[in-house]
């Protein structure tokens, strides 16, 4: 669950995968389907094998769990040719098309979806944007984006999965530490199964206590082909790190329980910088489009405040402006490129201006087209984009209260005060 956008196409590519989650669908395979050996040769074979070895020895040695019982969980492991293909990035022809990619997740069946998911869970929901504040509407759009709510978790075992990537990764410039990366997901995978499985860390010399079939049907669950969990699509160490048990029956469960899901989201986002009450992006002026390809240099960072944006016509001075649902002028931006091609074939670009909690979901999934999707999928369920903030008094209350309080000071008998019509300020709520 934590990996980012744009610096290049096929970085973005491979590194969306391992976000929080993965976004991109994953290749469907029949549950009886049996996923078989298919590597080049033997000698390929012994040295995945070899490698898988020494990385749960040295995992057995560091975290004090029994190496033999590791060893046999891994013994019917796999690799799985087919997910190396799926893990390569775009050929060099290859075109990034926003309009293509969100047709693909804002559209009827899923928002739907949605709908009706929102429905089964809104108290829960509504909880939980108190609690986090995170909107319902941008946790529904990150849950229906991922997996359609659980339609499409991916068919593939996450061990194998993270087997094969971690020590059969395809040969790319970055082969070595996507290599790596998986590795490390895989040591969190088992640590996360050990202690599903009721093993203490550390346990030296002794799996007392463990529940040796759910350690292995953690091993064995199914995952995404870059290895991603349950409903949000979370890595392993996304789940260790911001997973949390949201219908509190004392266990996380991100592929049956929707508490469980919508919670860990809020959670991931919450601690990765989400700001309540703030929008995630504003629309640049038709007329400032050569100011803001000037400013969009791909990098996933809050370059320009938004009186400078202002001052150079991008965003009007309502969207530096809290009163009226913009931001204060001094918050921090960014320009986002979101690049298609026409009817025709030429190269065109839409741009937006991307606040702090637009790079909040970057951080879940690395891609600018996945940010501008979920906060437009949001946006299709009712979400505002707008900022939340206490509105200021009005001058009748004002002129009100200055005559109450003028009142009462003239009195010279004590007197039982009068209630006051408010002027506490009060928050919008978003719907």
């Amino acid at each position: 669950m934590n990996f980012r956008v744009s610096y290049l196409a096929a970085t973005l590519f491979i590194v969306l995968l391992l976000g929080a989650c993965s976004s991109i669908p994953t290749q469907q395979v029949s549950p009886t389907e049996t996923i078989v050996n298919q590597s080049e040769d033997a000698a390929t074979e012994a040295r995945i094998s070899q490698n898988l070895n020494q990385l749960i020895s040295q995992i057995a040695q560091t975290q004090e769990i029994p190496q033999a019982t590791l060893e046999a969980s891994f013994l019917d492991a796999k690799t799985i040719p087919s997910i190396r293909k799926l893990v390569l990035p775009p050929s060099g022809s290859f075109k990034k098309n926003w309009v293509a990619y969100r047709k693909r997740f804002i559209e009827p069946i899923r928002l739907q979806a949605g709908k009706a998911f929102w429905e089964q869970n809104q108290a829960f929901l509504n909880k939980v944007e108190q609690e986090s504040g995170v909107p319902a509407e941008v946790i529904v759009a990150i849950i229906g984006i991922e997996t359609i709510y659980g339609r499409q978790t991916g068919s593939f075992r996450v061990k194998d999965v993270l087997s094969t990537l971690a020590f059969s990764y395809p040969d790319t410039p970055n082969k070595a530490s996507r290599e790596k990366l998986f590795q490390d997901q895989l040591r969190e995978l088992i640590l996360m199964c050990w202690s599903e499985g009721g093993g203490t860390l550390p346990a030296k010399n002794s799996s007392q206590g463990l529940n040796q079939a759910r350690f292995n049907a953690c091993l064995n669950q199914n995952s995404s082909y870059a290895g991603a969990i349950g409903l949000p699509q979370f890595m392993p160490s996304s789940i260790r790190s911001f997973a949390v048990d949201g219908d509190g029956d004392g266990r996380i469960d991100l592929k049956q329980s929707p508490k469980d899901a919508i919670a860990s989201v809020a959670n991931f986002m919450r601690k990765h910088g989400w700001q309540p009450g703030m929008p995630i992006y504003f629309p640049v002026q038709e007329t400032a489009i050569s100011e803001a390809k000037a400013l969009a240099d791909g990098e996933p960072q809050l370059k320009y405040t938004i009186q400078e944006l202002n001052e150079k016509g991008i965003l009007t001075k309502a969207q530096g402006d809290l009163q009226v649902g913009g931001v204060e002028p001094q918050s921090k931006a960014l320009i986002v490129d979101l690049p298609y091609p026409d009817k025709d074939g030429n190269d065109q670009v839409r741009y937006v201006v991307g606040l702090n909690n637009f790079l909040t979901i970057v951080q879940y999934n690395r891609s600018y087209f996945y940010a501008q999707s979920v906060a437009e999928f949001a946006e299709a369920l009712g979400y505002k984009n707008q900022s939340v903030v206490p509105v200021a008094p009005t001058k009748a209350n004002t002129k009100e209260t200055k005559s109450e309080v003028k009142s009462e000071t003239k009195s010279t008998e004590p007197v039982k005060a009068k209630p006051k019509k408010s002027t506490a300020k009060k928050k919008v709520r978003q719907t």
